[in-house]
């Protein structure tokens, strides 16, 4: 009995482990696909909350098929990393915060933006915008706490330095693209540098832990 219960939660740790691995391809593959759909759009000098913004073509398909699918992967995630560092109290926080991270992408999943996605408008958009910051926030926090984590992980401390500089990199090009708000310059492209390089680590974090 206590041998098939084992069974079961291993099978769960590790689908919690594969949608670290799927969410950051579901979510690379969703933001390519819907700008393809939109013709004129720019991934140079447009959010990638855009390609959800209300009323456009794509609205339904980034909305259910990358914001909220891929935030309940990262969550899934969060679980996982949490029941695996469950002895580290610094892993489970950082695990929390990567969970945020989850809840936060599916709401603003769930609260689309206005059109051209500025910082003030409807409550949707305020909800979006804040989603979106707590989300950027708690991830790149999380990263960087899971640096210290992982030099207690012998098998894992090798992803140290890789931790920390994702962190630090996807904070700073998160204020670049802050810095940039103006239509026409470059906030979409540092914002996908900053997302970009966020679910990476994800993405290797996780295939580490697969194959671990």
């Amino acid at each position: 009995m206590n041998d098939a219960r084992d069974d079961v939660s291993f099978g769960i740790l590790k689908l919690g482990i594969l949608c670290g691995v799927l969410g950051p391809l579901l979510w690379a593959l969703a933001i390519a696909l819907c700008g393809t759909l939109r013709p004129g759009y720019s991934h140079f000098a447009q959010y990638i909350s855009e390609l959800g913004e209300r009323g456009s073509s794509t609205e339904l398909l980034m909305r259910y098929g990358a914001f909220v699918p891929t935030g309940l992967m990262h969550l899934a995630f969060a679980g996982a990393l949490a029941v695996t560092f469950r002895n580290s109290r610094l892993g489970v926080i950082a695990a929390i915060l990567l969970g945020l991270n989850g809840l936060a992408r599916i709401g603003a999943g769930c609260f689309p933006c206005d059109v051209g996605c500025g910082e003030t408008g409807s409550i949707s958009q305020r909800m979006h915008s804040l989603s979106a910051g707590v989300g950027f926030l708690a991830l790149a926090v999380s990263t960087v706490l899971w640096s210290v984590v992982l030099r207690r992980t012998l098998d894992l401390r090798s992803l140290v330095v890789y931790s920390v500089a994702s962190g630090v990199l996807g904070l700073a090009f998160l204020l670049l693209m802050v810095w940039s708000a103006e239509p026409g310059t470059a906030r979409g492209l540092f914002e996908r540098l900053s997302s970009g390089v966020l679910s990476l680590w994800i993405f290797v974090f996780a295939l580490r832990l697969q194959r671990r």
